[in-house]
């Protein structure tokens, strides 16, 4: 696993937390658009609005969230596969990723095409969507903060792994 310097490491979290807030953010408008769709705002106004939120800032900003994170996690010494919450949260964000691209972001302009005439399971599922994508990213949130379950076992000996006890170097580095 590389090392990179501490500034690059804060400056590479701090883009990850810069690109995910924004992927929320974008998330969130696009939950208030869906849902102001099915309350009877105009759809003349409200779906070419999310096809140009979604095609414009939230599949791109989906990408670059996941780069992101894998950069994350391959350059730190969290890792990509090493922990149970990281594997999660790549899994989470993959899934996300391939969903925005491949049905959100066609049906945003399918919507936008139809307008009015779009029926109502399809208004629903431009709710329904971002709820529940919404939902993903709390919880990926909260994987990040409280980083459960600890390291995924590993193949080999004991003797491969290292020691926790008193004497080990583990036990009096500081964190």
């Amino acid at each position: 696993m590389p090392r990179i310097a501490p500034t690059t490491r804060k400056a590479l979290l701090t883009l990850h937390l810069v690109t995910s807030l924004g992927w929320l953010g974008t998330d969130l408008v696009l939950l208030t658009l869906g849902i102001a769709a099915q309350r009877g705002a105009d759809p003349a106004v409200v779906y070419p609005v999310a096809r140009l939120v979604g095609t414009v800032l939230f599949a791109p900003l989906s990408v670059l969230v996941w780069l992101v994170g894998v950069a994350s996690a391959l350059l730190t010494p969290w890792g990509l596969l090493r922990y149970r919450w990281v594997l999660i949260k790549l899994v989470i964000t993959t899934v996300m990723v391939g969903l925005v691209l491949f049905l959100l972001t066609p049906n945003l302009r399918h919507a936008d095409a139809l307008g009015a005439a779009l029926p109502a399971r399809d208004r629903a599922d431009l709710v329904i969507a971002p709820a529940v994508s919404t939902t993903l990213m709390i919880i990926a949130t909260v994987l990040s903060t409280y980083k459960p379950w600890g390291r995924r076992p590993t193949r080999g000996t004991a003797q491969d792994r290292p020691s926790r006890g008193a004497g080990s170097a583990h036990a009096t580095t500081r964190r």
